[in-house]
């Protein structure tokens, strides 16, 4: 349909759009008038993507001077079909610019992924890593393998990257758009790399789909995305974990094994400048003059291209530090000397394994660790600021293309540049063992970001629009704190259904009238282990096809499983369906659910055991029969000793004003819905979403819930004991069971004259702040 939004025409690929697409599409619009950013949260199962590809898209068609849409996701999967829902989208506007002196807008719209994803070559793509795969690649694109071939053929290389710089300026993509699948089939038709295809064309595409590290990692962003233009629109999809993503951006992990293996590199590199030294020492001496000039080209800060013309595949990642924190100016003195930076390092190392024998646990702030590092080897904060380019600088001039065997070194220079660039916002925490298992010695040393907004601040401040979406968000009043944002439009939205397909309820207590809970002090009773597992058996029972069941965390998910085959529980239950579990092992999950749809597909029904945070619970829909009941046994909590957990609750207490009790709180209730969404992936799909833990009846943990799950909340659905629920899992079974309209049209389903008859009235969705 093609319908007008305020006066702007939105070109909509379906029949029908929902009352709350209809919404979101007023708000994000909203957001791009007042050039803006925007928070809001769309029930899952409503068609998110495609609204925010048909807003986007036609908003770009009316407004030439807006720039590219950025879409963002966590996965590859999600990658995939975003760009296939956008194809669809395409072929479909096509249709409205048929007429005689019309012109069909053209659009270019690609993914980018990494280069395991993308190669086409025959031996670097079957390299199991990633790591490994970047390194083959820069073993035959780099520049000075490429100036040896020239003169020696028996030096390989690669010939998709070859063509691809004969190709020059001539090598583009054709309007359209690819996905990563379009791509590798373009390039091995045309004989040119996609990865670097993709990387050149991101300049003159209207639409980028890439991973959220691509945006808010600096090591990848300041190499990916720094051309990218003010006016571009930047979508965070799937973005409730968003802060925790900024987090793991800017953190770093040094073990003693990771410090070990710098040594060795250390030990390489010195026989490496020794060798430039006898057979070529003017590489050496060119790139000390470059230092001492302070250029920023080839030498020690990214030049402002990527990629300059000419230059080869050797490209390492960009400085972990923020654009706007890299020290602009010449290297200091005392590291421009190959030798002398190698001894720095070494010093450095042996430092830091010093640090690593505590035997207590010590947290300590930047400004801290610097004071002692100057004290004890007297190395300053601007040495250590310099650490990541000049590294990238030395592995460059040495022409080495082993990259991941140097990763261990790329650690400490991550770690150094960080903490040498950052006073505030960031703990360094030393612990001789996992408090969970004190007995084994394994020592690390974390640099860890305290503070979401750091990563995101660059996003925030360079682009027009940035808009932030999920299916849980709630409360959504605390993104803007934590990630330190005013967004002009903050909205939470419902969900208009012609049944109630959702059926949340709370358990509180088992058949024999005692509490239920996950809670440390309840969690090993006999009584709340036996009285989760008869009810998960009689649920089984009365509900047909497939049971997903959260657990809290790995360990607890296999202490449970365990008693309840002591108790006879498991076999009872496998009576009813077959029970299949996932595991830490990522091949060993894929099969198992793999056999679980196959379980419901054959109508013998299926449970499927899963953990909160884990793979799963974030990226696997359990949509029609596959889910027709999911059941979060407790309240998924992080880890609440976590020294790092404590570290940014602190932080946040003193920076943000946000109490520890109504962050954990909803953190923990996020993961649960996140949990349970899963089950619904359509307005005609219907599931239970079963609360199993009595601390779900307090108010601080239920107001936590998205208003869609809440809406759907009866108070007759709370505070049940199991018999309780199985009768009402039973009577919500039945009721789904009896024919109904799809087709409601007018209450959960617009048509194109409704749309278009609508007055923009005040938002139908819940407005908060």
């Amino acid at each position: 349909m093609k319908f007008s939004l305020e006066g702007l025409s939105v070109y909509f690929p379906y029949e029908y759009i929902y009352p709350e697409q209809y919404q979101f599409m007023l708000e994000c619009k909203r957001a791009l008038d007042a050039k803006g950013h925007g928070l809001l949260e769309m029930p899952t199962g409503t068609g998110k993507t495609i609204t925010l590809l048909a807003l986007i898209t036609s908003y770009q068609l009316a407004h030439p001077e807006i720039g590219k849409l950025v879409y963002c996701t966590r996965t590859v999967p999600e990658m995939e079909k975003v760009l296939q829902e956008l194809k669809e989208l395409v072929d479909y506007r096509s249709r409205y610019f048929l007429g005689p002196g019309q012109k069909v807008p053209q659009i270019l719209a690609l993914g980018l992924s990494s280069r395991k994803n993308l190669c086409v070559h025959p031996s670097v793509a079957e390299e199991g890593s990633r790591e490994s795969v970047d390194a083959k690649c820069r073993r035959l694109t780099a520049t000075w393998v490429r100036e040896r071939h020239v003169s020696d053929q028996d030096i390989e290389v690669c010939n998709f990257f070859e063509q691809l710089e004969r190709a020059g300026s001539d090598a583009l993509l054709e309007p359209g758009v690819y996905t990563l699948e379009d791509l590798r089939i373009f390039g091995r038709k045309q004989g040119w790399c996609p990865y670097f295809l993709a990387r050149h064309m991101l300049a003159f595409a209207n639409v980028v789909v890439y991973n959220y590290q691509y945006m808010l990692d600096p090591k990848v962003s300041n190499m990916v995305s720094r051309e990218l233009e003010k006016e571009c629109i930047v979508v965070f999809d799937e973005a409730h974990n968003i802060d925790n993503v900024c987090i793991e951006a800017l953190s770093v992990n040094l073990r003693q094994q990771t410090l070990d293996n710098a040594g060795r590199n250390i030990t390489r590199l010195n026989s490496a400048i020794e060798r430039a030294k006898s057979t070529d020492a003017q590489r050496l001496k060119d790139e000390y003059q470059r230092l001492v000039r302070g250029l920023q080209t080839q030498g020690n800060l990214p030049s402002a291209d990527p990629r300059p013309a000419g230059a080869g595949g050797e490209d390492w990642l960009a400085n972990p530090a923020l654009p706007e924190d890299i020290m602009r100016e010449a290297v200091p003195g005392n590291i421009r000397r190959a030798e002398h930076f190698v001894a720095f390092l070494r010093r450095f190392v042996a430092y830091l394994k010093e640090k690593l024998g505590v035997n207590q646990v010590e947290t300590e702030n930047p400004t801290t660790f610097l004071a002692q590092l100057q004290e004890r080897l007297n190395i300053d904060g601007k040495t250590l600021r310099f650490c990541y380019d000049r590294l990238t600088s030395l592995l460059k001039t040495l022409e080495i293309t082993d990259t991941d065997d140097f990763t261990p070194i790329h650690l400490v220079a991550d770690f150094a540049t960080l903490v040498g660039t950052y006073a505030r916002g960031f703990a360094i925490i030393t612990e001789p063992f996992d408090e969970r298992m004190p007995a084994v010695r394994d020592p690390v040393m974390q640099l860890s970001c305290l503070d979401a907004s750091l990563a995101v601040k660059p996003v925030f401040a360079k682009f027009q629009s940035v808009i932030i979406t999920s299916g849980t968000l709630s409360p959504i009043d605390l993104y803007p704190k934590i990630l330190n944002f005013q967004p002009v439009v903050l909205q939470s939205l419902q969900m208009t259904l012609t049944r109630d397909c959702l059926c949340p309820a709370i358990l509180t207590r088992g058949a024999d009238q005692m509490p239920v809970s996950t809670k440390f002090d309840m969690r090993d009773d006999p009584n709340v282990v036996r009285n989760y597992g008869r009810m998960l058996v009689e649920l089984a029972a009365v509900i047909p096809d497939g049971i997903v069941a959260f657990f809290v965390s790995y360990s607890y998910m296999d202490t449970i499983v365990s008693k309840w085959d002591q108790m006879g529980v498991l076999q009872d239950l496998m009576a009813a369906k077959l029970v299949f579990i996932e595991t830490t092992d990522v091949v060993e999950t894929t099969l198992a659910l793999d056999n679980f749809r196959r379980a419901c597909d054959c109508g013998r029904g299926a449970v499927f055991f899963s953990v909160a945070r884990g793979k799963v619970a974030e990226g696997i829909d359990f949509d029609r029969h596959y889910g027709r009941a999911v059941v979060m046994f407790g309240v998924p909590y992080q880890y609440t000793l976590s020294r790092i957990l404590r570290a940014r609750l602190e932080y946040m207490r003193e920076m943000f004003q946000i109490k520890e009790s109504d962050f954990l709180a909803f953190d923990a209730v996020r993961q649960a819905a996140q949990c349970v969404g899963r089950v619904i992936r359509s307005k005609a799909d219907y599931g239970m979403m079963v609360f199993a833990d009595q601390r779900y009846q307090r108010h601080d943990k239920r107001d936590k819930l998205p208003a869609w799950i809440t809406t759907h909340l009866k108070d007759s659905h709370l505070n049940l004991s199991a018999d309780m629920l199985v009768h009402v899992a039973r009577e919500f079974m039945r009721s789904m069971a009896q024919p109904y309209d799809r087709m409601a049209v007018g209450k959960s389903l617009l048509t194109e004259d409704a749309v278009n008859g609508m007055v923009t009235a005040e938002p139908t969705g819940m407005m908060i702040g």
